[in-house]
C-alpha cells in the first residue's frame, strides 16, 4: 500500500527534468498522476511510466492560458471525481544580464513562472475547496529566494514570487484543509543541466558538472528522483502539519555564507 492510494495527481512542466522526478514520485507511491506538459514529448514520457506498471496519463496544454489549464482539470475531476494534488512544476529559465535581458525575455519568465503557477493552482483550487483536501507543491528554488547567480534577474524575480504566492495561498488554504508548500532545490542533475553542461564545454561537459559538485558540501548534485521523494512528502498526510512552508533541497551549497567559497 502507498502512501498516495487512491489519490488523483498532476503534474505541470512533467516531460522531463524535476517534473518527471515529481510524477514518478508521485506515482511510486500510490497516485494516479495526470502528466502536463506544452510539449507532446509528455506522451512519450508517461508511456515510459506506464511500462514501469504505473498508472499515469498525459495531457498537453500552456500554463500561461488559464483557460486551457482549467479545461484540462475540469476534465480530469469529471473522470476521477476529484484532485487531490497539484505540483506545480513548469517553468522557464534564460540566462541574461539585466541590461540585454528584453521586455518579451521578462514577460516570458513572468507568463511561465508566475501567472502559470497561478493559473494551475487557480484551476485546481475550487475544486480542493469543494473536498475540503488538497495538496499544492510549488516549485520554488534557492536563486531569488536564498542566493542568486549573474544573468538569473528575471528567473531570480519569478522564483521569489512563487514564495510569496505560496505563503499567502497557504494561508488562505488552511481553513478548507488545503496544504500549500514550496520546495527550493539547489543543482539537480536533469537532462536541462546535462545539456547546459554541453553547452558550456562541449568537448568535455562532464567537467562543468564535476565543478558544479565540487562546490556542493556532499559532493555531488541532486537526482531527479529525490525531488520525487519530496514532492511526494509533501503531498501526502505525512506533511498536514506543513503549511507554507519552503522546504531546500540542494547538499548544503547555501549553508556557506559565500556559496563559491565551498571547498576552498
Amino acid at each position: 500500500m502507498g502512501k498516495l492510494d487512491q489519490k488523483i495527481a498532476i503534474v505541470t512542466g512533467a516531460a522531463m527534468g524535476n517534473g518527471y522526478g515529481g510524477a514518478r514520485g508521485l506515482a511510486r507511491n500510490g497516485a494516479k498522476v495526470y502528466l502536463a506538459d506544452i510539449s507532446e514529448k509528455v506522451h512519450e514520457t508517461a508511456q515510459g511510466l506506464r511500462d514501469e506498471g504505473f498508472d499515469v496519463e498525459s495531457v498537453v496544454f500552456d500554463v500561461r492560458d488559464y483557460n486551457a489549464a482549467k479545461k484540462a482539470v475540469d476534465e480530469i475531476v469529471a473522470k476521477e471525481g476529484s484532485i487531490d494534488i497539484l505540483f506545480n512544476n513548469a517553468g522557464v529559465i534564460r540566462v541574461k544580464s539585466f541590461m540585454e535581458m528584453s521586455d518579451q525575455d521578462r514577460d516570458f519568465h513572468f507568463d511561465v513562472n508566475i501567472k502559470g503557477v497561478w493559473n494551475c493552482a487557480k484551476a485546481v483550487y475550487p475544486h480542493m475547496v469543494e473536498k475540503k483536501y488538497g495538496k499544492i507543491v510549488n516549485m520554488s528554488s534557492v536563486t531569488g529566494t536564498m542566493v542568486v547567480d549573474e544573468g538569473e534577474t528575471a528567473y531570480a524575480t519569478t522564483k521569489a514570487a512563487i514564495w510569496g504566492f505560496t505563503k499567502a495561498l497557504a494561508f488562505e488554504g488552511a481553513k478548507y484543509n488545503i496544504n500549500v508548500n514550496a520546495i527550493c532545490p539547489g543543482y539537480i542533475l536533469t537532462p536541462m543541466a546535462k545539456q547546459i553542461a554541453v553547452e558550456s564545454n562541449p568537448d568535455n561537459p562532464d567537467s562543468v558538472i564535476d565543478g558544479i559538485a565540487a562546490a556542493v558540501p556532499i559532493k555531488r548534485l541532486g537526482t531527479m528522483d529525490e525531488i520525487g521523494d519530496l514532492v511526494a512528502f509533501l503531498a501526502s498526510d505525512e506533511s498536514s502539519y506543513l503549511v507554507g512552508t519552503q522546504i531546500v533541497i540542494d547538499g548544503g551549497s547555501t549553508l556557506p555564507e559565500t556559496f563559491g567559497a565551498v571547498g576552498a
